[in-house]
């Protein structure tokens, strides 16, 4: 039996169960997605696109799936410190795949904007979330059908037009179980015309000597003149994996930055899409990676300009060591009438060792005239002049090679738009740099 068989009869035999504990918006996309899902096959290394990653291997193992919604009393809201300093947030958790509020959210946010439980949501106003669920995200991709098959809850933000939130949105996802376990999260992001909000997601994972697995699909769509920030930070475990497709349009004049940062993980493959819509349009992809022992991160990003006149921006690097594996595969498409569009992508990796390996594949696909693209990888050590020069004035090896590291990161740590977490980030890339691997005190939870 395949991976997918697996979970294909897992939502056969409890399809009623499944339905039982969501909502009838959220219910409707099942049946489509079943049949999408019949005669298909998981990416395997021999899949072109997941050449370093197996996603059929990842979703082997026989995980648990809280299909019941069994209630794990943990209050996590009560005993979850964010450590991100001078940065008040409104914020939301979701314990592996059930989201839960935090006390007063209500009162914190303006009027009319959403930020809660997908499956509350879909149960309250199910003519929103019919709107928006499942029309961004592909129907026909594996991974989105599988998710839509099982998923029972999520999260939902929505912001009405004209609204522009002075609080950035904190989603913290934590994996917290007696056995190993599966969660399904599906996230779904509006930002409506004229309006604006910055997101920040933390995943985190608590029992760190259990094995996990989180697919999720995100969906994105950013109005007209609308602005969204999404931060994205991996501080899980060497036993949790991680499948994140996410999905974005932007309408004219809109502004877009996705920040993807993984600092400790076990295995990791996370694909971005964004589509661009509409004249005027500005967009930053980007993120950073270190990785040491047996750590595997594989970012997959597809840009497609779509209307003319836009801007956008790809930047990821990463830092290797010891076995660590990274993968980069990098998309830009010009579509025909896109003139004037600017496109730039940059990937540029560190091995801080022999046994560290890097893939990339940057690409570029251009099918009109008047346009300005770049497009580039590097891969290779530390610059051994900067290292001898910084030796002669009397700095140690170790710290010359970690304050050269540190300065290799900055600019991708620079394009956030949250002060208190630029300066966040900063201290855990130099933590992560001096050897700390594991961020779970961070974020303690009593059960």
């Amino acid at each position: 039996m395949s991976s997918i068989d697996q979970y294909i009869s897992l939502y056969r035999d409890n399809a009623a169960d499944i339905d039982a504990h969501s909502a009838p918006a959220i219910n409707a996309l099942r049946p489509a997605a079943l049949e999408a899902l019949e005669g298909a096959k998981l990416p395997t290394m021999r899949t072109e696109g997941y050449e370093k990653t197996s996603i059929e291997d990842m979703l082997a193992p026989d995980f648990g799936v809280n299909i019941s919604r069994v209630h794990i009393p943990v209050n996590v809201a009560a005993t979850f410190k964010c450590e991100v300093p001078r940065m008040s947030t409104v914020m939301g958790f979701v314990l592996n795949d059930s989201f839960i509020p935090a006390e007063g959210n209500a009162q914190r946010l303006p009027q009319g904007v959403i930020f809660g439980s997908l499956a509350k949501v879909a149960a309250d106003c199910p003519e929103l979330v019919e709107r928006y669920y499942g029309k961004t995200a592909p129907s026909g991709n594996v991974g989105v059908a599988l998710n839509t098959l099982l998923v029972q809850d999520g999260v939902i933000v929505y912001v009405p037009r004209g609204v522009r939130l002075e609080k950035p949105l904190q989603l913290v996802n934590i994996f917290s179980s007696s056995v190993p376990l599966a969660a399904f999260r599906r996230v779904l992001v509006i930002v409506d015309d004229d309006a604006s909000a910055q997101i920040l997601v933390c995943d985190h994972t608590q029992d760190c000597d259990r094995a996990y697995l989180a697919q999720q699909v995100v969906e994105i769509i950013v109005g007209r003149n609308a602005s969204l920030e999404l931060y994205d930070m991996e501080e899980s475990s060497a036993m949790t994996s991680r499948w994140s497709m996410t999905y974005a349009t932007q309408r004219e004049g809109s502004h877009l930055v996705l920040n993807g940062t993984t600092l400790s993980n076990g295995t990791t493959r996370n694909d971005y899409t964004i589509d661009i819509l509409g004249e005027h349009c500005d967009t930053f992809l980007g993120g950073m990676t270190i990785g040491s022992a047996k750590q595997h991160i594989d970012n997959d990003s597809t840009v497609n300009h779509r209307a003319p006149r836009c801007h956008s921006r790809q930047m990821f690097k990463y830092i290797l060591d010891d076995d660590a594996r990274g993968a980069f595969e990098g998309g830009i498409t010009v579509h025909p009438g896109a003139i004037l569009t600017e496109a730039y992508q940059s990937n540029r990796n560190l091995l801080a060792s022999d046994g560290a390996r890097m893939h990339t594949k940057p690409q570029l696909l251009i099918y009109c005239d008047d346009v300005k693209c770049s497009h580039g990888a590097t891969t290779g050590q530390l610059d051994q002049d900067a290292l001898f020069y910084m030796r002669q004035r009397g700095i140690s090896e170790k710290t010359a090679r970690t304050m050269l590291m540190q300065a290799f990161m900055a600019d991708v740590i620079d394009t956030v738009g949250l002060e208190g977490l630029r300066d966040r980030l900063r201290h855990l890339v130099e933590m992560r740099l001096h050897g700390r691997t594991s961020f779970c005190g961070d974020c303690h939870i009593q059960q």
